[in-house]
């Protein structure tokens, strides 16, 4: 089994209606024994009731009181995902401490894509660190030292490459 560099999280998404206890648990056991972080999508009482590292708020998520509601434990992570100013905002208002922003570059799934001047302009002053995602390969990759952002996040890429080709920018 490959070992994953410390600086890479795991994000569970599971947006069936389908019991997916037994896979998290297994998950979080394994990013226990590798020293990784392990998100569970869209679900924080479950993220609480089983330790887990935090919770992944997506963008379509839009219920402001949604975190209000918990009593969240020492070093819970809040990440969401957002696509425009109105979103962003509206993750700050969930006290998400970290933003996927997304897409960054061209993807064949919209027509839309947010660009480094755009990326740069929609981050200034807000409070919270974000995460470049959406359109990432090895020709724009140079690119990222452009951008305000704490990471990115290239799901395509790495599934693509594997995890070889991935170096610190």
């Amino acid at each position: 089994m490959h070992q994953l560099s410390k600086d890479i999280c795991i994000i569970y998404r599971n947006y069936d209606n389908i019991n997916h206890l037994e896979n998290i648990l297994k998950l979080k056991k394994y990013c226990k024994n590798i020293k990784t972080k392990f998100y569970l999508s869209n679900n924080i009482k479950l993220s609480i009731k089983l330790g887990l590292d935090g919770v992944y708020i997506p963008s379509f998520n839009n219920r402001i009181n949604y975190i209000q509601n918990f009593s969240l434990p020492k070093n819970f992570d809040i990440i969401g995902s957002a696509h425009n100013v109105p979103e962003i905002n509206l993750k700050l208002k969930q006290k998400c401490n970290q933003i996927f922003l997304s897409p960054v570059f061209k993807v064949s799934k919209s027509k839309e894509f947010l660009g480094v001047n755009r990326f740069n302009f929609m981050t200034l002053n807000k409070r919270a660190n974000f995460i470049a995602l959406g359109g990432i390969n090895e020709k724009n990759y140079k690119m990222l030292k452009l951008l305000r952002t704490s990471g990115f996040a290239s799901i395509s890429w790495a599934k693509k490459n594997g995890l070889r080709k991935l170096r610190p920018f």
